[in-house]
């Protein structure tokens, strides 16, 4: 079976569907392997090591859509790549399913099918496919990394000549994958950590990192069997705005992870919030992609506020590409493998599995996912 690894065009884009140790992988277990020539330049990783993991590299992007059994790529395809693809390939990425109606739709009619790695479950089996968790933790990374770069204090608490400087006062809002890796980078960093979530249940995790859970009574909240955050109802929300004020206020940095899954990010930071903040602090905000957790972040942009630095910039996970192309290739090898009969050479994405039937969006000419059918 024939896999073409095409490079991403997204403007930006740094990473790959695989890098070099996936390619030997895969080889391993008997697939073909064509890359497009480039495909490790955003992480400065030369043809010649896939050349040498055991891919065919090669400049024919037509080709490679071409003659492939499975096309695999971190972005969803553009128009141009959609006009490659042959009926029954399989094409394997992240797809934004919830608010690509248009492409999902497009995929079908071509007899592509189509697996979002969105989509993959959060059970124990599927662990090892979980794209979205390895991305996010790369990201709640990026985000202290940037924080401490844009920021006039440093982290740690430090004895000097001219006296003790105090450890920069961390705020992280939200605990889930990202939230917790940002709380164990700015304590490793040596700051001050409190963090938010409206899930009780993540504050031992939150305290386990050495980091203090701040409680605000929102009411009945808890999150859904997939582990992510219920929505709250407008009146929680205000709840949780006002129970942050504070805490914002007198905060060095504060980082916004808070997140709904196929659905626009909760507003939890308003503009009279920011105006509390003391000039010199800065706000990330992870979640301007999807709508934005802070009023007047900008997607793709630092802008200043009053003297607040609130960077709006996406692709966090771009920002360390070879990281994110090793983790991301991995979870693209574990779900091949899982589903790879190394005797008949076939791929089995048996509809009856729960996590076919979670990931799988289109097959032969049809939207099969229920959740996206429904939509």
């Amino acid at each position: 079976m024939k896999i073409g690894v095409p490079k991403e065009t997204w403007p930006g884009e740094l990473r790959a569907a695989l890098a070099p140790a996936s390619v030997k992988k895969l080889a391993s277990l008997g697939f073909e392997i064509t890359v497009e020539a480039g495909l490790g330049d955003g992480f400065r990783v030369p043809d010649s090591e896939y050349a040498d993991a055991g891919a065919t590299v090669s400049g024919d992007r037509a080709q490679i859509f071409g003659n492939s059994d499975v096309v695999l790529r971190v972005r969803k395809p553009d128009a141009a790549d959609l006009e490659l693809l042959n009926s029954g390939t399989i094409h394997i990425s992240f797809l934004d399913p919830f608010n690509e109606k248009e492409l999902v739709q497009t995929l079908a009619s071509k007899g592509v099918t189509a697996i979002s790695m969105e989509m993959v479950p959060r059970s124990t089996r599927a662990q090892k496919m979980d794209a979205l968790s390895s991305q996010a933790n790369l990201a709640g990374y990026v985000t202290v990394i940037l924080a401490a770069t844009h920021s006039p204090k440093i982290f740690p608490m430090m004895m000097t000549p001219a006296g003790t400087i105090a450890p920069a006062r961390v705020f992280v809002i939200g605990a889930g994958v990202a939230g917790l890796q940002a709380i164990a980078t700015a304590k490793r960093l040596g700051a001050r950590v409190e963090a938010f979530d409206t899930r009780p249940v993540v504050a031992e995790q939150v305290q386990s990192l050495g980091a203090k859970f701040v409680e605000i009574d929102l009411g009945d909240t808890g999150q859904t069997d997939q582990g992510y955050a219920k929505e709250l109802t407008p009146e929680q929300i205000e709840l949780q705005k006002q129970g942050q004020a504070k805490i914002i206020s007198q905060s060095d940095v504060v980082i916004t992870t808070a997140q709904l899954f196929g659905r626009p990010a909760p507003r939890i930071i308003t503009a009279d919030v920011v105006a509390g903040m003391r000039p010199g602090s800065v706000i990330v905000d992870m979640a301007v992609e999807s709508g934005g957790n802070v009023e007047g972040s900008v997607e793709g942009e630092v802008v200043e506020v009053n003297g607040v630095s609130i960077i709006g910039l996406g692709n966090l996970p771009s920002q360390v590409a070879r990281n994110a192309s090793d983790m991301f290739g991995a979870n693209l090898v574990n779900m091949l493998d899982e589903f790879w009969d190394p005797e008949t050479k076939v791929l089995n994405f048996d509809p009856e599995d729960e996590i076919v039937a979670a990931c799988v969006i289109t097959r032969d000419g049809q939207i099969v996912n229920e959740t996206i059918k429904n939509l």
